[in-house]
């Protein structure tokens, strides 16, 4: 599946190329585009997720190259045709999500449970790390 930008086709046309503009995979062995120049059909994994899909099992078909201060980075396409509605939690993972939840939030020097989720850091709540009384 090669798809091509007409615009980016029309400056190699005029002798201008497009960094990372190789829809063919030749030069990096999958399609290849340059950042925000991704053909709509070809969503990447949060484009995905904010439409309520999944890759639901296929193959990535292309991707974006861009470079970042001195590195350069990737993401990878997938069809949207393809992709799957996303999965919902059961109500067994539910509960067991709100049990792990409530006990990152219980303190445990003093056994109280916090509005907030008692930090790393200190390793107690915050009245216990400071020495005030409940």
């Amino acid at each position: 599946m090669t798809t091509h930008v007409p615009y980016l086709d029309d400056l190699r046309g005029e002798g201008i190329f497009a960094a990372y503009y190789d829809p063919g995979g030749q030069r990096y062995g999958l399609p290849t585009y340059p950042y925000h120049w991704a053909p709509a059909d070809l969503l990447t994994i949060r484009q995905l997720r904010a439409r309520g899909l999944r890759p639901g099992g296929q193959a990535i078909v292309a991707q974006i190259l861009w470079r970042h201060r001195r590195n350069q980075r990737v993401a990878y396409l997938y069809r949207q045709d393809l992709s799957k509605p996303k999965r919902t939690a059961t109500p067994a993972q539910l509960a067991a999500i709100a049990k792990a939840l409530r006990a990152r939030r219980i303190c445990p020097t003093c056994r109280t449970e916090k509005d907030y989720f008692i930090p790393l850091s200190q390793g107690e709540c915050n009245d216990c790390a400071t020495g005030q009384e409940h």
